[in-house]
């Protein structure tokens, strides 16, 4: 139990006019303390930054639905819902909303009032807002918001450049995955270093020394990221999901080539020209963005600056192969802030059909571009379907590293034991999307962190060779958690792996493919891809010598119907069930 003893520590039957001013003696029994651990009575849903406050606890409630990837919205416009701070009151057992929405919140040293910011603005407010009481010391009780536009700080550049080089070493040296820097002289390090933070003249000069001593570590993961990652999006055009060219009959105008195919199950990969009455093919020419001409050098780039996200009027004349061929219409589109996804899902489709085509339908084909929400959604956006073919490709090319690794193993390491065979269904195998025959990995110098660690466990387990180049080699991983006083990123190498027939030689150095293959400039140039052509030649050489797994005949099934009786004693033939 937790005891509150008065009196000041050592003094406990003191008495006097200062006997209250002193603090209570805490004594926690800390006996059995788990057993007595007892849940908050609240609804489940998803909470951060738990804090206590004078006579209760404040959190953030995080909204619910949106899933790991956040694409849970219908459409661009729409809003998200935004977090609710709480709180809730020890004594009556009760919840009120604080302030709805909020980003973040502070408590003060007495527990009495919260600094609540929701994105530009910052108010004071009371931690018992809504709550059972008003704190004892109420101070005036005043709530209000704080003008954050009468903060003036004045900053010395070089001030603050040598404390961010300080933080930088020491944020290193405290977190470093292994004590002793793995055997590099950090402290020498940093003193060799810090002279040239005196002769830095902008902040991009701060950030190459940082780099540079990071850097005297050898380990990977060790990054500098200053700045805006990306810069302004404000500045740049909407884009049309289609490769354009110029106009045949050598007007201004642009013509479509190619309109990149939606990826439905995935809301990124939308494309603007092919939308519900839309229906913009190739062959068609763009004349115009919301009634201006195209620049006949420039094309639709600068008209469509900004305009991602909004309703976008292209005048388009008909290609020959249309019936209305030569006409001139006005479509509505909405235009794209990036076209990574459709391109990524295009590319992803394309590769699957070829490996589909050159095995004769037997081979599935899956690609997993990370070892995070993304990645692990990409892989089961296909699942089911590709490992119900007789073998698989698992492509991790330029697979960005992550965490989910050894959820991604464990899927592709199930074998299959057993057959579930529903009357109107088609046979499904036990485990669930167990793959049925052989597994070949395809990896490069791009599979890296989680990519390299992945790579190495399918050679470990045995799940299938891994073709391609030695990866990228980087396995010391990170979580971002620090920053320094202007908001550049610093990460310090936190979490080492090691494997017990590799030992810790995947750092700078990644896994060796079983069979190598190195695609060239050439290679690519030309649109081939020999690292794939090996791949499905190895895993259909590897069906032939180990057919897949197939559900059981039917024919052999056992028989339910009622066993022949003999005859029974004293003639006559009748059957009976005594």
């Amino acid at each position: 139990m937790i005891k509150k003893v008065t009196g000041a520590r050592g003094g406990r039957g003191r008495s006097g006019p200062d006997a209250d001013e002193a603090p209570p003696e805490v004594v926690v029994d800390v006996e059995g303390l788990a057993d007595r651990v007892v849940g908050v009575p609240v609804e489940a849903a998803r909470y951060t930054r738990l804090a206590a406050v004078r006579g209760g606890l404040v959190w953030l409630r995080l909204p619910g639905g949106t899933g790991v990837l956040g694409d849970s919205l219908p459409d661009d416009d729409a809003e998200p819902d935004r977090a609710v701070l709480e709180r809730f009151d020890l004594a009556r057992r009760t919840v009120t909303v604080v302030a709805d929405p909020a980003s973040s919140f502070a408590v003060s040293g007495d527990g009495t009032r919260l600094v609540v910011r929701d994105r530009g603005t910052v108010r004071l407010l009371r931690s018992d807002r809504g709550g059972s009481a008003a704190p004892e010391d109420d101070a005036g009780g005043d709530e209000f918001t704080i003008d954050t536009r009468r903060l003036v700080v004045t900053v010395d550049p070089a001030a603050e450049w040598r404390q961010m080089f300080d933080e930088t070493a020491r944020l290193m040296r405290d977190h470093f995955w292994v004590e002793d820097m793995a055997g590099v002289d950090w402290a020498a390090e940093t003193a060799r270093y810090r002279p040239l933070v005196d002769r830095v003249g902008t902040h991009d000069d701060l950030l190459d020394v940082l780099w540079e001593l990071h850097g005297e570590l050898g380990t990977s993961h060790a990054y500098v990221i200053g700045g805006r990652p990306g810069g302004d999006p404000t500045g740049r055009p909407g884009l049309l999901g289609a490769d354009l060219g110029p106009d045949p009959d050598g007007g201004p105008g642009r013509q479509v080539l190619r309109v990149l195919p939606p990826e439905t199950s995935a809301p990124a990969a939308r494309s603007p020209l092919s939308g519900p009455g839309v229906d913009v093919r190739p062959g068609d020419v763009l004349l115009e963005v919301n009634g201006r001409p195209l620049d006949p050098h420039w094309g639709p780039a600068p008209l469509l600056v900004g305009t991602a996200g909004s309703i976008v009027e292209l005048t388009v004349r008909s290609g020959p192969d249309r019936v209305d061929a030569g006409t001139v219409r006005r479509v509505a589109v909405r235009p794209l802030h990036s076209e990574d996804e459709l391109r990524y899902q295009d590319r992803v489709a394309r590769l699957r059909a070829e490996v589909a085509e050159r095995s004769g339908g037997r081979l599935g084909y899956l690609h997993v571009p990370d070892m995070m929400g993304y990645g692990w959604a990409q892989l089961h956006r296909d699942l089911a379907r590709e490992t119900a073919k007789d073998g698989l490709l698992l492509d991790v090319r330029g697979n960005r590293g992550g965490h989910t690794s050894q959820l991604v193993v464990e899927k592709l390491a199930r074998r299959v034991i057993g057959w579930d065979l529903p009357r109107h269904g088609a046979p499904a195998t036990y485990p669930e999307q167990a793959p049925r025959g052989p597994v070949v990995a395809l990896a490069d110098e791009r599979s890296g962190s989680d990519g390299d660690i992945v790579t190495a466990a399918i050679k470990r387990l045995g799940v299938g060779p891994v073709v391609g180049t030695r990866t990228w080699g980087g396995v010391i991983g990170i979580d971002s958690r620090y920053r320094l006083v202007d908001g550049t990123l610093v990460t310090q190498p936190r979490y080492a792996t090691w494997f017990d027939d590799v030992g810790w030689s995947m750092e700078n150095h990644g896994v060796d493919p079983d069979v190598e293959v190195v695609v060239t400039p050439q290679d690519r140039a030309a649109g081939r891809d020999p690292q794939l052509d090996r791949a499905v030649a190895i895993a259909l050489a590897r069906l032939d010598e180990h057919p897949p797994a197939r559900p059981p005949d039917l024919a052999g099934r056992p028989s339910a119907a009622r066993p022949v009786l003999p005859p029974r004693p004293g003639g006559g033939d009748r059957h009976h069930i005594a």
